[in-house]
């Protein structure tokens, strides 16, 4: 007895062989893909939580995060305390959206009381109020105690879908210290090799808005495993269901 095909004629054999070597390959690339998504779930978790952690910490001095980071170890999202004067003059204009509102980040130099520097981001503004004769009031002139979140400098673009810096129109899409630096006219050797996102301020004008780092990291590997396997299970019923239509009507013709 030999199996057919919907036309009716004799399955052939290398057909078979052909469909489950597919299915295999398929179904192996789809569990994997799933796993991956299972194991990234775990991985996203866990720097949620540590997020969360380090974020309601007191914050450390800046001497404390220093050492830190010269020992090698991740400073980012550890809140620290500064003390210092803007140098609003050298301000960079990072490209960015705040609550569905386009403006930018202020990214300032932050004068410190022993004469080195450290990159903020301030906080956001409306893309009306880029120009700095449109905003007086954000510009502070006296000496501040800033509170933030130091945050990791990027090696490199992050994506080739991130537009490149256009510095000579002082606009950013990502956080490149290196150009940041030299377009502010700083010594690297005496600038801070992270920056410091400064926490949400009371009392202070509104603008510019603070406490626009991102924490909340979006995690949906979850989703992402269950489509994959998903897909799997549905590829499984699917020959399965070929397979017994394909031997019903073997029987039939026999």
């Amino acid at each position: 007895m030999s199996m057919s095909t919907d036309s009716g004629r004799p399955l052939n054999k290398r057909l078979l062989v052909f469909t489950f070597v597919v299915y295999g390959l398929v179904m192996a690339a789809l569990l994997s893909l799933g796993t991956w998504q299972v194991q990234r779930l775990a991985w996203k978790e866990g720097l949620l939580a540590n997020i969360q952690a380090r974020t309601s910490d007191t914050p450390a001095s800046l001497t404390e995060i220093e050492m830190l980071y010269a020992k090698g170890e991740d400073i980012e999202y550890r809140p620290v305390v500064l003390h210092g004067t803007f140098d609003h003059t050298q301000e960079s204009h990072f490209f960015a959206t705040h609550k569905g509102e386009s403006g930018f980040y202020l990214y300032t130099p932050l004068i410190l009381t022993d004469g080195r520097t450290v990159i903020v981001n301030r906080g956001f503004v409306p893309y009306a109020l880029k120009d700095q004769t449109t905003r007086p009031e954000t510009l502070v002139g006296s000496a501040v105690e800033v509170i933030g979140l130091a945050r990791n400098r990027l090696p490199e673009k992050p994506s080739f879908i991130v537009p490149e810096n256009d510095p000579s129109k002082n606009l950013y899409y990502w956080k490149d210290w290196v150009v940041m630096v030299e377009q502010a006219g700083l010594d690297p050797s005496r600038t801070l090799p992270f920056f410091v996102d400064e926490r949400a301020r009371e009392g202070e004008p509104f603008y510019p808005v603070g406490g626009v780092t991102l924490v909340d990291l979006p995690n949906s590997h979850l989703q992402y495993a269950l489509t994959w396997y998903g897909l799997a299970a549905t590829l499984t019923i699917m020959l399965i269901f070929w397979l017994v239509a394909s031997i019903r009507r073997t029987r039939l013709a026999s």
